[in-house]
């Protein structure tokens, strides 16, 4: 007999590091109201699928945990010479609110600027 229930896979589990303010200003996506994280990786994902990002900033020695969703993918060989991976948008959770409120302090006036990121 075979169990009908559906198997739901686990959320695979990333850690970024990330070190200097350059890399965070290019892996950050003020795009999502809830703030989001951009990470490079070979590995393919859908939209919407569950991942779990172990996120350390730089000149922070805490590593912020986020239960996200890919909410953008940036496919091999895509235009422009992207680097290849996944956006992974944050949950509406005051932790979430918390580590955008940081991630966007760290990079004060770097928001408004005109530098390429990694996703627009």
């Amino acid at each position: 007999m075979s169990n009908s229930t559906p198997v739901t896979p686990r959320p695979s589990v990333i850690q970024l590091a990330i070190k200097e303010k350059s890399a965070l200003y290019a892996a950050y996506i003020p795009l999502f109201t809830e703030g989001g994280i951009f990470i490079p990786t070979a590995r393919e994902y859908e939209l919407g699928d569950d991942v779990y990002v172990l996120l350390s900033l730089p000149e922070d020695p805490q590593r912020y945990p986020i239960a996200g969703k890919v909410a953008w993918v940036t496919p091999p060989r895509a235009a422009n010479n992207r680097t290849q991976g996944v956006g992974i948008l944050f949950p509406k959770d005051e932790k979430s609110r918390l580590l955008k409120l940081k991630i966007e302090e760290i990079l004060g006036g770097h928001l408004a600027s005109d530098r390429p990121t990694q996703t627009i």
